[in-house]
């Protein structure tokens, strides 16, 4: 019944952690995309002197989804193997990303100008991100609470993994495999023959001339 357990909170652990990564590809698909309409809109002489780093928020931008996809990685790999320690790291990963988010959010609600905090961006990305959030507004607030949901289930369901721990019946299955690698391979069912241990008869004299005649 445990291993049917196990099984299940695998499959299902697999199955939430896929949804950042699926955010992590949109993020990363978006972001390439910004940079291309920014190098199609830099096409003059002054292109070649543009300072890079001003590109800060496209590079963030895809930070952060390749970011989600490691830590989906890590996931799905911690609901593999079951180990405590990749469970572990993987709830400590989920629970800072949650606690950062919440911070972002909060700053972003309760300070309106917030954008003053950040540096400047001369390629407009953000502000069309902005605008873009903003009249899509009802869609993104669901895919926000949708992502706060899925990484607060991956958390309870890493604990709970955690806490059945790894199953070891793999390690007996192995065992039975090398123990039946052992035997021999023609006719592996057939018994050694039993020896009887007893006294050494040596031959008299009287044996040997009775033999002669």
């Amino acid at each position: 019944m445990a291993r049917v357990a196990r099984a299940c909170l695998r499959s299902i652990l697999k199955i939430v952690n896929s949804t950042l990564g699926l955010v992590g590809i949109a993020m990363i698909l978006y972001g390439l995309w910004m940079l291309r309409v920014w190098k199609r809109d830099m096409e003059s002489p002054s292109f070649d002197d543009f300072d890079y780093t001003a590109l800060w928020f496209i590079y963030t931008f895809l930070s952060i989804g390749a970011t989600l996809c490691l830590i989906t990685c890590l996931g799905h790999i911690s609901a593999d193997s079951s180990n405590g320690f990749c469970l572990s790291c993987y709830m400590v990963i989920i629970f800072l990303l949650l606690l950062l988010e919440t911070l972002v959010a909060a700053d972003i609600l309760l300070n309106s100008d917030w954008e003053k905090d950040l540096p400047e961006d001369p390629t407009g990305r953000l502000h069309d991100f902005r605008e873009f959030v903003e009249s899509n507004f009802d869609f993104f607030k669901w895919i926000a609470m949708l992502i706060i949901l899925v990484q607060g289930f991956s958390i309870l369901l890493a604990m709970i993994l955690r806490a059945l721990g790894p199953n070891n019946g793999s390690k007996y299955d192995i065992d039975e495999e090398y123990t039946s690698a052992r035997l021999p391979l023609i006719n592996p069912h057939l018994q050694t023959p039993q020896y009887v241990v007893g006294e050494p008869r040596f031959t008299t004299k009287n044996d040997a001339w009775n033999i002669n005649k």
